[in-house]
């Protein structure tokens, strides 16, 4: 058979020669042939590895271990193992022969029960043949001991309750002289240490010397040809009596001190030329370090480490920055001394050394090594690999935000990462970078001249040219002046020409994005009113996108002309420097506890979440910050700035309809000159002030259309006309009349559905200014005498519907309508006005634990949701 499946040249040939077999070996099975169940049973093995099925001959595994001779039970256990696994409950049949072998008078049929126990046992046949197995951990024959404790292990860890039934037993192999059965019976001690405090505690007071003295015979044995490995007596048994004697160390100072001379000599005599030497060593450091304290065993264990670091075996280093991540948190100071060794693994050609060495780099820094370390992961990261530098980038930009011991410093290594790779660096981070800079007034002029220099060399740098994009919009007069020029630096020579060439160019690269683009028209918008002479070429440029097929640059590049062309007296005061963003709040709002923020120049702290409108008397006033601590009211004071600055005569005229009307005028007037008036543009999210850039940069910006449109009588009737709601451009500022039927329309209860056990009632609500929008509350009444428990409701929607529901307030409904559910939820109709809501439902519930279902059909909801 085996012949014929390997002479098959296709897929379908061995699955043709596998039907074949199997249909003999059925066919044989069902004649109940004796002579040849186990040669089938072989065969049926073989198919089994392959990958195909084989359920149809388990019992015949079940025969086989039945019969009396032992090729046939080796053949069938064999079979057990490999056809079935533990979750079988044909396994359930094979306990009594198992029992049965156990206590059989031959040691290789016992021999043969044991390994099948010990690879398939479940925790009932554990419970079931436990004391045979306790038993024959003491039979003569130590091979019988070994397979007696493997097994055991296997019990233990199925059902812990019978962990102290081996206690005695598993301590007596300890004392046993043959290696296999002492390994063997080291590992059921350890197993027994972790689920038992038992067994650990007696094995801690009675047993941890004579360990010590196992472990010092091994450590000192002569030559011994069986058990020799690379010149290392019995290797593998020193591994297991270390990890015994770690898991007895381990929060017991008497024993950790009965342990601590023969670990030092394991740790001193051990050769580390081979391989088996370096398994011993990196167990002996694992388990100096788990022990109780001795700190010159500690220095000595780390020690170990850095010379592993030095292998060339890159499986020995990665095991050693493992251990030492482990170490740093108990002897920081003796880990730092290799520090050297370590950064040289970050540098190493292996992916995993390097990301490991690096995060213990990252977690080696402090305050004062932070500078040293920085400059050489910088140093690195100008010849790292492409694909390194991400990650590379991330731990160097953490390191300096947590450990910068000054702001110029700090300003110099991230300049120096966007510089290296300001494509990987993520947008937090520039963000960040923004907000130092804002907070450190001194070093304006000192940032703007350094990204200057920068983005000379840098251009392809994203991040970089976002920073320097925006620097030079906010602080490009101090460029050109060397305003605020420090010792260290020299001066610059920029005309206002070479300013605006470096935002061009950001504005013509072809591999920027949006976002830095969108930036660097607002740097010009805020360059044309800095630098008047320039005035008139920037305008060319900002006209140029107006043409763009990005809808966000294109009006931009409208709305920046209009305000260049037709209102230069507001120009300057719109184009102000930024305030100086609250460096605190920015922080905790990246932790994400807080909703944003924008920090006002009177240090006061308004939350603008997008889409809130915040009630105010005066939005103008406020974007302008003419307002004094205390808001102006509609008309009085407010009034009088807006008709100074603007020029817009708000003055209460004599009319015909009396003073509110003359009001209502004049708040038209504003509206309208900043396109609140108009209908909104349907949009994901409302943004923020163009005067802005670094918060919510990927956001559309509102539009300023009305600025370039004319203040006329004409326009202002028109923009009185329109019963639009207001759009709130400076998000959150301001009260926003809606329409009347969206403001809390009030809906009569409408009854859903209802039947001779159930009533649904629905009552509907609106959100003000969303009339997609139809908030329902679901009311079910049980109409019966009956208590309707494990009560759930189900809801289903066409595709321009979208449905939201929330928990049930309970899901037992009283009877007798002597109480109620309620359930919310939510419905967007996206063709509101041309559809109505429908919805089908399903109630489940049952009486007196009998199921219950009940389905409908919702079609006549009230036209106007």
């Amino acid at each position: 058979m085996i012949r014929a499946i390997r002479a098959c040249k296709t897929a379908a040939e061995e699955r043709a020669v596998v039907r074949k077999e199997c249909a003999a070996i059925r066919t044989s099975i069902n004649e109940n042939d004796q002579d040849y169940r186990h040669r089938n049973l072989a065969k049926l093995m073989f198919i089994h590895m392959l990958g195909y099925p084989t359920h149809f001959g388990q019992m015949e595994c079940l025969k086989l271990i039945a019969s009396a001779g032992f090729p046939e039970k080796r053949i069938g256990y064999l079979g057990l193992m490999l056809l079935l696994d533990e979750r079988q409950e044909v396994l359930m049949l094979v306990t009594n022969s198992l029992k049965q072998d156990l206590n059989h008078s031959n040691q290789y049929i016992v021999g043969l029960a044991l390994c099948a126990l010990g690879n398939i046992c479940s925790a009932e046949m554990a419970r079931d043949l436990a004391p045979e197995v306790e038993r024959l951990l003491q039979f003569r024959d130590p091979n019988i001991r070994k397979k007696a404790a493997l097994c055991s292990i296997r019990i233990i860890r199925k059902v812990p309750d019978l962990a102290e039934n081996f206690i005695n037993p598993a301590a007596a192999l300890l004392k046993e002289k043959h290696h296999g059965v002492l390994i063997t019976g080291i590992q059921l001690c350890t197993d027994l240490c972790k689920v038992s405090p038992e067994a650990l505690e007696f094995l801690r007071k009675k047993h941890t010397e004579g360990l010590v003295r196992t472990l010092k015979d091994v450590v000192n044995s002569p030559y011994a040809p069986e058990y020799d490995i690379a010149g290392i007596a019995d290797p593998f048994l020193h591994v297991r009596l270390l990890k015994l004697l770690r898991a007895l160390g381990q929060g017991d100072a008497d024993a950790s001190d009965a342990m601590n001379d023969i670990l030092a000599q394991v740790a001193t005599k051990t050769e580390s030329n081979k391989n088996a030497g370096n398994a011993i060593l990196y167990e002996c450091v694992e388990t100096i370090m788990s022990i109780e304290d001795n700190g010159g065993l500690r220095v000595l264990a780390i020690n170990i480490l850095g010379r592993f670091l030095s292998n060339r075996d890159n499986n020995i280093r990665y095991v050693a920055l493992n251990m030492l991540m482990k170490a740093i948190t108990v002897d920081a100071q003796a880990v730092q001394r290799h520090r050297a060794t370590i950064l040289e693994c970050v540098k190493d050609s292996d992916a995993s050394i390097r990301k490991r060495a690096l995060e213990l780099v990252y977690v080696l820094v402090n305050e004062t090594n932070v500078k040293p370390l920085t400059k050489e992961l910088i140093d690195y990261l100008e010849v790292s690999d492409e694909e390194f530098k991400g990650d590379l980038t991330a731990k160097i930009c953490s390191i300096v935000e947590k450990f910068s011991p000054e702001k110029i410093w700090y300003i110099d290594q991230m300049l120096k990462v966007l510089a290296e790779a300001g494509n990987f660096v993520k947008d937090e981070v520039w963000h960040a970078l923004i907000v130092v800079i804002s907070n450190a007034s001194d070093l304006h002029g000192y940032t703007v001249r350094a990204l200057y220099k920068a983005f000379q060399t840098s251009s392809e740098q994203e991040s970089l040219v976002r920073v320097a994009v925006w620097c030079i919009g906010e602080y490009g007069d101090m460029l050109m002046n060397n305003v605020g020029m420090l010792a260290i630096e020299d001066p610059v020579t920029v005309t206002e020409s070479d300013i605006v060439d470096v935002v061009e160019i950001a504005l013509k690269h072809h591999a920027l994005d949006l976002t830095t683009k969108a930036m660097a028209l607002i740097a010009l918008l805020k360059l044309s009113s800095r630098f008047p002479s320039c005035s008139e070429r920037i305008k060319d440029i900002i006209v140029h996108h107006k043409g763009s097929l990005v809808l966000e640059l294109q009006q931009r590049s409208l709305e920046f002309n209009s305000i260049i062309e037709k209102h230069q007296n507001i120009r300057s005061t719109l184009v102000e420097r930024m305030p100086i963003l609250d460096e605190a709040t920015f922080t905790t709002r990246r932790a994400g506890s807080l909703p944003a923020a924008v920090s006002t120049s009177g240090g006061a702290s308004l939350n603008l979440p997008n889409g809130v409108v915040k009630p105010s008397t005066a939005p103008l006033v406020d974007l302008l910050d003419l307002s004094d601590d205390v808001p102006a009211a509609p008309g009085s004071s407010g009034g009088d700035f807006l008709q100074d600055l603007l020029g817009v005569d708000l003055s209460p005229a004599p009319t015909q309809s009396g003073t509110n009307q003359v009001q209502k005028a004049g708040t038209d007037v504003l509206l309208d000159l900043l396109s609140i008036g108009v209908p909104p543009v349907q949009s994901s999210s409302s943004t923020t002030d163009i005067l802005s850039p670094i918060q919510n940069e990927k956001s559309p910006i509102a539009t300023l259309d009305a600025l370039s449109s004319s203040s006329s009588p004409s326009a202002q009737a028109t923009s009185s006309a329109r019963a639009a709601p207001m759009m709130d451009l400076l998000d959150g500022f301001g009260p926003s009349p809606s329409k009347p039927e969206n403001n809390g329309s009030v809906y009569p209860p409408f009854v859903a559905f209802e039947s001779s056990s159930l009533r649904i009632t629905f009552n509907f609500s609106k959100q003000p200014g969303n009339p997609q929008t139809t908030l329902v509350q679901a009311t079910f009444t049980n109409l019966t005498p009956n208590v309707f428990t494990d009560f759930i409701f189900q809801a289903a929607v066409p595709k321009f519907l979208q449905l939201h529901l929330d928990p049930a307030s309970s899901n037992i409904l009283p009877a007798s309508g002597n109480g109620s559910i309620t359930q919310n939820m939510r419905v967007t109709n996206n063709q509101h006005g041309k559809k109505s809501l429908v919805m089908r439902t399903r109630i489940s519930y049952k009486i007196n634990n009998k199921d219950t279902l009940e389905e409908g059909h919702i079609n006549n909801f009230p036209r106007e949701l």
